[in-house]
């Protein structure tokens, strides 16, 4: 039971003091309940639905990459820097799947 607690209190930390997560959680709030409406079987809704969790959880291993680096210091160190902008590169590219995969289906439902 105290790692579901672990998790419920890194959420909440995630959602307290990280914007980017405040706003990624929102987009899910928004766009979740479309997912259901835009998926026209379980697949598509289950992908859908999918890529908006996929951002939450990049966001999540970013966050934690960047406290665990500034937990080691203050000073600048080329190697803290890369695992930082590769963790926010990876949340970028979780942005680009998840536009890349409403943006076929929805394309699909209008032209198809």
């Amino acid at each position: 039971m105290d790692a579901l607690g672990y998790s419920l209190r890194g959420l909440r930390f995630a959602y307290r003091y990280e914007a980017a997560f405040r706003q990624e959680f929102w987009l899910v709030v928004v766009l979740a309940p479309l997912a259901l409406l835009i998926g026209s079987n379980a697949l598509e809704r289950a992908v859908l639905l999918g890529t908006l969790f996929i951002v939450l959880i990049t966001e999540l291993l970013n966050t934690a990459i960047e406290a665990t680096v500034d937990r080691v210091g203050d000073e600048f160190h080329a190697l803290a820097g890369r695992a930082k902008d590769v963790a926010s590169a990876a949340v970028l590219l979780s942005l680009i799947l998840t536009g890349v995969v409403w943006g076929l289906i929805l394309w699909e439902r209008l032209t198809g």
